[in-house]
């Protein structure tokens, strides 16, 4: 069920050189989380302003900076030794605005409602998993549609205009992922 997510490794060696030179300059974590933050409210007002079609390539560029920022935060903070408690809060709330800021992209181009009902599904993987994590079981990531597949549904939308459709699939999506990371707590705290 991992989806996207089972790429991270691979993305994260990609990433390394960017990360050494972030350590060398000392950039702390948290300038990281808001970047990737700035990053979804840049590809969201591109989705949003652009034709489609030609807002593909700057979606595209925009979200996957917010993803690189969303691996690099964390790892800086192990690297650099600076992992905190209010910086795994901040992680989180940044994780989650950006999922939110991207899909308020999509309210210029389709009902306010159904921007609404994709955002509230969008964010209850991540409700899931916090949840399971509280009560003592490994954080579950990834899914059929999670933060890598909303992004990659969101360059979708820009590049073929099809924002009505790309939003009941994240809706859709969104929802299996946080049943099936529902029922794998199930198991897991049973």
């Amino acid at each position: 069920m991992n989806g996207l997510y089972a790429l991270k490794p691979w993305y994260a060696n990609r990433l390394a050189g960017v990360r050494a030179s972030l350590v060398r300059r000392e950039v702390s974590p948290d300038t990281l989380t808001a970047a990737g933050v700035a990053a979804a409210a840049g590809g969201a007002a591109a989705l949003a302003w652009l034709p489609a079609g030609p807002a593909a390539l700057p979606v595209a560029v925009l979200l996957a900076a917010r993803l690189a920022c969303a691996n690099l935060d964390g790892a800086l903070a192990r690297d650099t030794g600076r992992t905190t408690r209010r910086g795994a809060v901040l992680n989180e709330l940044g994780d989650r605005a950006a999922d939110l800021l991207v899909l308020a992209g999509f309210l210029t181009l389709a009902p306010l409602w159904l921007v609404a009902v994709a955002a509230l599904a969008a964010t209850l993987p991540s409700w899931v998993s916090l949840a399971g994590a509280a009560a003592g079981a490994p954080r579950r990531n990834g899914g059929p549609v999670g933060k890598t597949e909303r992004c990659l549904l969101a360059v979708v939308a820009a590049a073929s205009g099809w924002a009505v459709p790309v939003l009941i699939v994240i809706a859709v999506g969104s929802l299996l992922t946080a049943v099936l990371r529902l029922a794998g707590l199930r198991r897991e705290l049973a």
